[in-house]
């Protein structure tokens, strides 16, 4: 779907011209078409859907609205998404920090989960992961945890798209005892919510050192007969590598894809430790990457070759992993950091431009979730998810390249205003608090008031055991 801007004021007899929203912004960033940017434009809103996009002075003379909004200072673009998390994990912010993945998971978060896990913490966690999101300009993401219908709730309140992955396991949690109770679980999850507009579904096998070969099976089957993807983390570490190998001998995309289970539906997180094959491999099957560059360097995983996977035609979108990895929901700092990072290990500094890194937040992630006829540009007929950032403040001064800016220099705290279906969910005032349009400050306060001490004593208590999965 190519933009469409229109600057003709000659309306059709039969052109409705009472629309609900009309933001005029100093710049518009669309997205598609690739490296372009407009000025002083009009994006045009009903009934949640982009209607039209064109110059400030012909939709005065030709819309009739309920509301128009002035952003002299501000660049409007989609709205990001984040194309793996795990939100409900907001609550374990800080639990264990610096220590590589394994020792990471089975000495500390896999026994704080055992003990903390609920649908109350899954739903709490999530609220506070929702509003993190939305006030760093994010209005979809990719989720991957336990209790779906728990991250359901939090999502639906703040007013955010999600994918929600259905977790599977082969061992048991407080979630479910065995593959087959995870499966069944996320399957009756996914029907009590299909009709939530806002909500979508994969199935997400942990990944492949923690789901066997017949529970991947029977995952691509039910993935084929409900139509809804797949989302795992595959390549992480080496050793994940090493361990595959040794087990099955193959290596764990080489495993997967003797399953077939590869295909346009299916997006893998992290993707470190890829060769050539492999990543041609991905582009053959359509798959797509989730590049999480902070938790990756974080965990000491390594850095993932994206600039190679693009060559070989991958489409790469970005994730911000959970806020126990990393520890930060911000995508914009995501932008930033895949961007330098294959400047700097491919020693091309014409790697991932500015343009192409706020690609992959944005169509890139739309695309890997079936969503980029909806979400992720600025076109006509598309949803109204969208953010506008302001470029006034001086430390973004001069300004010279919008895009640029966006990448190098701005960040999340430059957000001024987040719309998902055209309804305004986020918003920061020249003075005061930022406001959520659907969360009160006293429930994110009241969430953390009671959850803080119970981590806190699970921490003060626990003792690490040595990792003996990989």
């Amino acid at each position: 779907m190519d933009i469409a801007v229109s600057n003709d004021v000659n309306v059709s007899e039969n052109f409705e011209n009472s629309v609900d929203l009309i933001i005029q912004s100093r710049w518009l960033l669309p997205i598609v078409p690739r490296n372009s940017l407009l000025e002083n434009q009009a994006t045009v809103i009903k009934n949640g859907v982009i209607v039209d996009v064109c110059a400030i002075t012909v939709a005065s003379q030709r819309y009739q609205t309920k509301e128009v909004l002035q952003l002299d200072e501000h660049v409007l673009m989609p709205g990001l998404i984040n194309l793996h998390t795990h939100a409900g994990m907001s609550l374990m912010r800080g639990l264990a920090d610096d220590l590589p993945l394994m020792p990471w998971l089975e000495a500390h978060i896999w026994p704080a989960e055992a003990q903390l896990v609920s649908p109350s913490f899954v739903r709490d966690g999530t609220l506070i992961a929702c509003a993190e999101m939305l006030a760093g300009g994010i209005t979809t993401f990719n989720e991957m945890y336990f209790y779906p219908q728990a991250a359901a709730e939090a999502s639906i309140q703040a007013g955010m798209r999600a994918n929600l992955g259905l977790l599977v396991f082969e061992f048991s949690s407080n979630y479910a005892s065995d593959a087959e109770d995870y499966i069944d679980k996320g399957t009756i999850a996914r029907d009590q919510l299909k009709h939530e507009p806002l909500i979508s579904f994969s199935f997400a096998p942990h990944a492949p050192y923690t789901v066997n070969d017949a529970t991947f099976t029977q995952i691509n089957m039910l993935g084929e007969q409900l139509n809804i993807g797949m989302h795992t983390h595959l390549h992480e570490t080496k050793a994940e590598i090493t361990h595959s190998e040794q087990a099955h001998g193959l290596r764990p995309l080489a495993r997967l894809a003797s399953l077939g289970l590869l295909n346009a539906n299916t997006t893998f997180a992290h993707c470190v430790h890829l060769d050539d094959i492999e990543m041609q491999l991905l582009a053959e099957h359509g798959c797509h990457i989730a590049h999480c560059p902070s938790s990756n360097l974080k965990l000491a995983s390594g850095i993932a070759s994206i600039t190679a996977c693009a060559k070989h035609g991958i489409n790469i979108g970005l994730g911000t992993d959970g806020a126990a990895s990393n520890n930060r929901l911000d995508l914009f700092a995501e932008i930033r950091l895949a961007a330098l990072l294959a400047k700097g290990q491919s020693g091309d500094a014409t790697a991932i431009s500015a343009h192409e890194a706020l690609r992959m937040a944005t169509i890139n992630g739309a695309k890997a979730l079936g969503m980029d006829d909806k979400i992720g540009s600025i076109e006509i007929g598309k949803l109204a998810d969208l953010c506008a950032i302001k470029l006034s403040t001086i430390n973004l001064q001069p300004c010279y390249d919008v895009a640029s800016h966006l990448v190098y220099v701005a960040g999340r705290d430059n957000v001024s205003h987040v719309w998902v279906n055209g309804n305004l969910k986020y918003h920061k005032p020249n003075s005061g608090d930022a406001v959520f349009s659907n969360i009160e400050p006293q429930e994110l306060t009241d969430i953390i008031n009671k959850w803080q001490d119970k981590v806190a004593v699970f921490k003060a208590n626990s003792h690490p055991v040595e990792s003996n999965l990989l």
